[in-house]
């Protein structure tokens, strides 16, 4: 009878809340890194030289960073159903503003302003989704969600590459029509998100009441029992000084440099080959589609293992490879096989590293501390396309810059292992959670 509703309530969990986050943070996604196919010929249009396109387009996550905290606090207190669809309106109203840049300044304040308005949306999820899905289940059902980041690669580098080629409208540019028309979907999202997000399960109406009361039994059961353990963290400022959230900020670190450059620089890189718009918009997708299947698989194989480490590790170590074999790379073939590398490091890294918060995390303690990791970590976005634009105008190539961003990895991994050897240690005087637990 429990197993039966345990697999009920897992199927209307991921048929009801998944394919409707991934479609959020698609189109945010979306919107974060289409700047990368404007720069095809938004740069030359507006001046912008390769370091003021590196430092603009990572001046989103200075935003980001400040705000993410106090973004995420106000989700907790108000609920993600209004805090969402705030941010999914603000964000796509920003990004059409992006249409009307007129050079390097402009440029800096509205992906600083973008950064601001979108605050609070990637963490505010990840906490949506631990306070609906059990632990055996939570990096398959994130896997699942950032799966949309790849996929708005995939799906939606080959939608960028028609758009500019599209006839002007209006007398825009090729890469205004970009940002306009990609722009209206988070706004129209914004409003869907205010009549079909819910907040908590004991409100879920679209649960049989016997479903409800197991999956909150579940969740709460699940919640004291970490609450017992002495390295257990609720409070919002214990958490900011906890060294755990600060070394994962540092992994995520790592893998957001990798993440973004790929966003960022992958359609310049490929286009240097001579490809059009829209080729390269086609070719920068395989390797997001091979990625997805990899990061699925490779989330359920840590649930089912209930291992975290190695599964970060793992990753992190094949990601620094590929960035080194595509600074190493001198053809098109080769290139795409780096960026293939260095997509499935990178996305299989991330729901594991995002099943370990809440393993010592909860309430205002889990808003704050899963906010500081992905803000701090995110300013590896920012790090990893200014150094890109700013060795390549030192040196002249993209090498450099790949080994940078290789190395972050490198570190990313190192430090995961560390922080696996310290919750071994006995936390505060007594024993702590462990991170991994096999």
């Amino acid at each position: 009878m429990i197993a039966d509703i345990e697999a009920r309530v897992s199927r209307k969990l991921m048929l009801r809340i998944i394919p409707f986050v991934m479609l959020l943070y698609f189109v945010s996604f979306l919107d974060r890194v289409n700047v990368g196919f404007a720069a095809l010929t938004m740069n030359k249009a507006i001046g912008l030289s390769p370091t003021a396109f590196g430092l603009g387009g990572g001046l989103f996550f200075i935003g980001y960073f400040l705000f993410e905290v106090p973004s995420n606090l106000i989700l907790h207190r108000v609920g993600a159903r209004l805090w969402i669809a705030r941010v999914m309106i603000t964000w796509g109203i920003v990004s059409a503003a992006s249409a009307f840049v007129v050079g390097p300044q402009s440029f800096y304040a509205l992906r600083f302003v973008l950064g601001i308005a979108e605050a609070g949306f990637f963490p505010g999820i990840i906490l949506y989704l631990s306070l609906w899905f059990p632990i055996r289940q939570r990096a398959a059902a994130a896997a699942w969600f950032m799966a949309a980041a790849p996929l708005s690669t995939a799906i939606g580098s080959p939608i960028s590459g028609a758009i500019m080629k599209l006839t002007p409208i209006a007398g825009l540019a090729d890469w205004q029509m970009l940002y306009i028309l990609e722009a209206i979907p988070a706004v129209v999202l914004g409003f869907v998100v205010l009549r079909y997000m819910t907040d908590a399960p004991s409100q879920a109406r679209w649960m049989r009441p016997d479903e409800r009361e197991w999956l909150i039994a579940r969740l709460k059961a699940e919640a004291d029992a970490r609450a017992s353990h002495a390295g257990h963290t609720a409070g919002a400022l214990s958490a900011l000084r906890d060294p755990r959230v600060l070394a994962l900020a540092l992994i995520y670190f790592g893998t957001s440099a990798g993440l973004y450059t790929l966003g960022l620089w992958a359609p310049l890189i490929i286009r240097q080959y001579g490809f059009g718009s829209f080729e390269t918009g086609l070719i920068a997708g395989i390797p997001s589609v091979l990625a997805v299947v990899v990061m699925i698989l490779w989330a359920k194989h840590s649930d089912r293992t209930e291992e975290r480490t190695w599964h970060v590790v793992i990753p992190c170590v094949v990601a620094c490879l590929g960035f080194v074999f595509a600074g190493e790379a001198n053809t098109a073939l080769l290139i795409v096989l780096a960026l293939v590398i260095v997509n499935i490091g990178i996305s299989a890294a991330k729901a594991p590293l995002w099943a370990m918060p809440s393993m010592f995390l909860s309430g205002a303690g889990a808003a704050a501390g899963i906010a500081m990791i992905n803000s701090v970590g995110n300013l590896g976005g920012f790090v990893g396309p200014f150094a890109i634009g700013w060795l390549k105008n030192v040196t002249g190539g993209y090498a450099a810059g790949l080994y940078v961003v290789g190395a972050t990895l490198a570190v990313s991994a190192v430090a995961t292992l560390m922080l696996s050897r310290q919750a071994k240690q006995p936390h505060a005087g007594a024993r702590a959670p462990r991170v991994d637990v096999k």
